[in-house]
């Protein structure tokens, strides 16, 4: 039987990607030498692959579980939005934002560390984060769940607010072998890159509908 890749989504084919380089690492060190974003290998010899290409590995299964679980529960949904709203541009644009979001998100991390011969990081929390939170923009009143405490769920603007002041202040106190502000970034240019495609690719009122709908939330809570 023929394997027809052109009826998976991008967001499968994403994962299957991701999947298969993880697991080729967990037994092959020389996968991860070649693939993890090393600062100094950009700096010094011009590797800027590795911004993109550490995306696709991670530390362990549980690493690389939750990410693709995140990403499988918000990806497809953005995918699904970006074809409604730019019609035959949408999958380009999901791709470009998906690796455009890795790139980006390491970029105060490189500058940080790009004389660090200590410093490599790895995953794709920073992509995830950034389609994540282009979901919340596209849907601010979606009921997202509080990890570790089941069936609390809490609208997707106010996960926001809480997930970068969470992200801000761990990446400020550091330690903990996480790249938070890779998380943070990432989950501010998801905000940015859909703002700007739909200004300036659509007519459909984005932070306009944004706006009432939280302010709708508010009314509806607190009265006024």
């Amino acid at each position: 039987m023929e394997f027809n890749t052109l009826s998976l989504s991008l967001t499968t084919i994403i994962i299957i990607i991701t999947v298969g380089l993880s697991i080729a690492g967990f037994s092959n060190q020389k996968v991860i030498d070649d693939l993890i974003f090393y600062p100094p290998a950009v700096s010094k010899r011009n590797q800027w692959y590795r911004f993109i290409t550490c995306g696709f590995i991670h530390a362990d299964i549980a690493h690389l579980a939750f990410n693709m679980y995140a990403f499988y529960m918000f990806g497809g949904a953005v995918e699904v939005a970006f074809k409604e709203l730019f019609q035959e541009n949408g999958k380009l644009l999901y791709i470009v934002l998906y690796i455009s979001a890795l790139v980006v998100c390491l970029l105060p991390t490189y500058f940080k560390n790009r004389d660090n011969y200590y410093y490599r990081s790895l995953g794709a929390s920073g992509a995830v984060a950034a389609v994540v939170f282009t979901y919340i923009m596209l849907d601010p009143m979606q009921g997202i769940g509080i990890i570790f405490i089941p069936g609390i769920y809490i609208p997707a603007f106010a996960f926001a607010v809480i997930y970068l002041g969470v992200s801000a202040y761990l990446d400020k106190r550091g330690g903990g072998g996480i790249n938070h502000s890779a998380h943070f970034w990432g989950s501010v240019y998801g905000l940015v890159f859909v703002i700007i495609a739909v200004y300036t690719l659509t007519k459909y009122p984005l932070l306009q509908n944004f706006v009432q709908q939280v302010k709708f939330w508010f009314s509806s809570k607190f009265g006024g």
